[in-house]
């Protein structure tokens, strides 16, 4: 018997009193993939990713994680499944007063399940992860660059050692050598620690680098599922735009797909 699908989402329908957002969406991720979700303004990307991690609930549809519905059984069911997962925001959501180190030991001691001792080690652990240096646990947020922010973020969200790793415009924000370094510290962790990623992007040299499949929400669903070499040949009016304007052609040029 297969594995089940580590994120599925069935029928997933979301609307905001009469805008309606997704209708009939199906997705499903297997174990191991990196998928990306791209879409124009408005399409409902991070809507999708907030409904994946539970922060928001869908009008209808099932959202299911590691083959389980993401709200069935009892609390601690349910926070057990949660560890399962992290989650780095669009603008790295550190808590500005707590420390670099204190933020990636929040989760930690948030479920008390570890001693000091040990989340110190942790928190030096999870630095090196990101290419971070021990002394950068002692800074507050404000004395960090975007690049920084994102990367002591990223720490945070491996501290309990997930399984799936969703980010939210990773790369936004950052300039090109610091997006390119960032891309690559994901997709060498992906390797490394067998995750599961989903992320939202809107940038093509982040797509062309990273993603195994590219999930792209038009139409109110998912109207393509596939590879970056298959969703160039979708003949759809979105897919052509995004990935045939002046600022796609660019980038697939860069990754030598044009």
């Amino acid at each position: 018997m297969s594995a089940a699908p580590v994120v599925s989402l069935q029928g997933i329908a979301t609307r905001f009193g009469s805008n309606i957002v997704h209708e009939r969406l199906d997705l499903d991720v297997e174990a191991g993939e990196i998928v990306a979700l791209v879409g124009g303004s408005g399409s409902g990307k991070t809507t999708l990713l907030r409904h994946i991690i539970g922060l928001t609930r869908p009008s209808s549809g099932s959202v299911r994680l590691f083959g389980e519905g993401l709200q069935d059984g009892p609390m601690r069911t349910r926070m057990a499944r949660q560890r399962r997962f992290g989650v780095l925001f669009q603008h790295g959501a550190l808590f500005s007063a707590l420390s670099v180190g204190e933020n990636i030991a929040f989760p930690l001691r948030e479920l008390d399940i570890a001693t000091d001792a040990e989340v110190r080690d942790l928190i030096a652990l999870k630095l090196a992860m990101v290419e971070m240096a021990p002394e950068h646990a002692h800074l507050m947020p404000a004395e960090l660059s975007g690049g920084m922010v994102k990367r002591a973020a990223l720490a945070r969200a491996l501290a309990l050692e997930p399984e799936l790793l969703l980010l939210d415009e990773p790369t936004a924000g950052l300039d090109p050598d610091r997006s390119a370094s960032f891309v690559e510290l994901i997709r060498s962790l992906h390797r490394q620690l067998g995750l599961t990623v989903v992320l939202v992007t809107h940038d093509v040299d982040t797509l062309a680098a990273l993603a195994s499949k590219i999930a792209v929400l038009a139409d109110r669903r998912i109207v393509s599922f596939a590879p970056m070499e298959d969703t160039l040949q979708v003949d759809h009016p979105f897919i052509q735009r995004f990935f045939r304007g002046e600022h796609g052609r660019r980038a697939l040029r860069r990754n030598g797909l044009a």
